[in-house]
């Protein structure tokens, strides 16, 4: 972990914050389902999706979730970060998260990463003190400052300090990628476009508590060393395709999903 991470992980824990802030709704908390699914976004269903709104994860970010920053359309979801003043920020950004929580399987998104450097285009699992339970996560996150790569993290019961930095051939922001993780009991593994790129078997390492599935685009004035020095050049958009979890156990569900493959 860079000494960067350390701080902002050390600041989080300190303020009694995680990136999903102990202000979000008691709406979103959900409970646990682990029923496999695959989202095409060939329409948007509310009952299934918490839209964030009107609020933001702490002073690290400079946006407000705003849900007039989410849009489907044409068989994607579309997360925006633009221009809006709402309370001390002056933009506005989008993020979705399940309302039920998963545990054990195979979870898998297709996506297109923002542009801009000072933002985060993620894909992860989160379950928190909102929900009366330890701080855990698992991680996809496109930097800003370099698109060309993704970070994998995982948090246990508050501590991280396991990023990876992962190639991804053509810029994550230039066309649709591919990225999943494998949550097992012992056993961890990250693929990036079908590739085993990471895996993980120190338990210790890998998380125990049932998660959300969230995505999420947002900026950051502060974490110039980790996200990039941020400088708005218009609107920007983190475009999903697919989504899906397959449970332990269960038959693949598509003929792309690293499920189809697993040993």
């Amino acid at each position: 972990m860079t000494t960067i991470a350390h701080k902002i992980a050390a600041a989080i824990s300190t303020l009694g914050l995680s990136f999903l802030s102990a202000t979000m709704p008691a709406a979103a908390q959900g409970t646990l389902n682990n029923k496999s699914f695959v989202e095409n976004f060939d329409s948007f269903d509310r009952s299934f999706w918490y839209v964030a709104d009107g609020w933001a994860n702490g002073s690290h970010q400079n946006c407000t979730w705003s849900k007039k920053q989410i849009d489907t359309a044409g068989g994607t979801l579309t997360l925006n970060f633009s221009e809006g003043q709402s309370k001390d920020r002056k933009f506005l950004c989008g993020e979705v998260q399940t309302k039920s929580r998963y545990l054990y399987g195979t979870y898998e998104v297709r996506m297109k990463a923002a542009t801009g450097s000072g933002l985060n285009s993620a894909f992860f699992t989160y379950i928190g003190p909102t929900d009366k339970k330890p701080w855990d996560e698992i991680d996809f996150e496109v930097l800003g400052k370099n698109t060309n790569q993704v970070q994998v993290n995982q948090y246990i019961n508050g501590k991280g300090g396991n990023e990876k930095l992962i190639p991804v051939a053509g810029g994550a922001d230039q066309g649709f990628n591919d990225y999943a993780f494998v949550w097992e009991k012992d056993r961890l593994r990250y693929f990036v476009n079908g590739k085993l790129v990471h895996e993980v078997t120190d338990p210790s390492k890998i998380p125990t508590n049932d998660q959300k599935i969230m995505l999420s685009l947002w900026g950051t004035d502060t974490l110039k060393d980790w996200m990039g020095r941020f400088s708005y050049q218009g609107q920007a958009s983190m475009v999903i395709d697919r989504v899906s979890f397959t449970a332990q156990g269960d038959a693949c569900q598509f003929p792309e999903s690293v499920a189809c493959n697993l040993d």
